[in-house]
């Protein structure tokens, strides 16, 4: 596989997964690999440009007050915290079946995200203890803290487990569990996503696995993509976001079964 074709598939991933506030980072690590690049220089390539088309789709809904910063703070650090108890106990359950029981996960997600949410407006909510009230532009909305914070704690910990970000239950999480509007969640998930690449990256670059020359025109193509991904995000409707979330999520599962099927516990 040719430069030119892999900054499309690229480019092309990066517009679908700003979209979607997913990140996608296991789609460009796989594409990269298949382009015949070592595993290791994949994986620092992937998080760079997950960064960066991330960064740059937050430009975007950052711009329009798609972004919520309380929740990027609070979820963040949740997930960070149950990630790391996640990590520490992943020794005692095998790989391989710790891969099964994310793609399990991913699918419940894809398919609860296609069943209709109503986004209430502000004056549908009614003041009721145990809940978070925030308004971002013209949305507002209330947070159960008590159904939240453990599906946030619980998704934190499962992904630490399996070793991944966790993006692909970002959205269903903020959309489900915390009702937040879809275009706000998108955007939210993409600034999270951004932060937790950037961190990724820097491990993989102190380990010497990063490679400047092949990585940034790759990075270029995505933070078109992102910007493009993000614009186009905020013209389209709740319900066809909600669509596309859940189609990609389901591929993901796929490729994380196939992953699990194909290599060693």
């Amino acid at each position: 596989m040719n430069s030119l074709v892999l900054g499309v598939i690229i480019f092309l991933i990066a517009v679908l997964m700003t979209m979607t506030g997913r990140g996608g980072g296991n789609f460009y690590v796989l594409a990269i690999v298949l382009s015949g690049v070592s595993m290791h220089e994949s994986a620092a390539t992937g998080q760079f440009i997950l960064f960066v088309s991330s960064i740059s789709a937050t430009l975007i809904f950052g711009r329009d007050r798609m972004v919520e910063w309380r929740l990027v703070i609070a979820i963040g650090l949740l997930t960070a915290l149950s990630a790391f108890f996640g990590g520490y106990v992943s020794d005692y359950v095998s790989g391989k079946m710790l891969k099964f029981i994310f793609s399990f996960f991913l699918l419940i997600a894809a398919f609860l995200m296609l069943r209709p949410v109503d986004e209430k407006q502000e004056d549908e909510i009614t003041k009721k203890p145990g809940h978070w009230y925030l308004k971002s532009g013209d949305h507002e909305y209330s947070i159960n803290l008590g159904i939240a914070v453990p599906v946030i704690l619980f998704t934190g910990f499962g992904a630490g487990m399996v070793g991944v970000s966790g993006g692909s239950f970002l959205v269903p999480l903020m959309v489900l569990a915390c009702r937040v509007p879809m275009k706000i969640a998108v955007g939210t998930s993409t600034t999270m996503v951004a932060g937790t690449a950037l961190m990724g990256f820097a491990g993989h670059a102190l380990s010497g696995h990063f490679v400047p020359g092949s990585a940034v025109p790759l990075a270029v193509a995505a933070a078109v993509g992102g910007i493009i991904g993000g614009s186009v995000a905020l013209k389209t409707k709740s319900a066809v976001l909600k669509k596309l979330f859940a189609y990609t999520t389901m591929a993901a599962s796929l490729i994380m079964v196939l992953n699990a099927v194909l290599t060693n516990p």
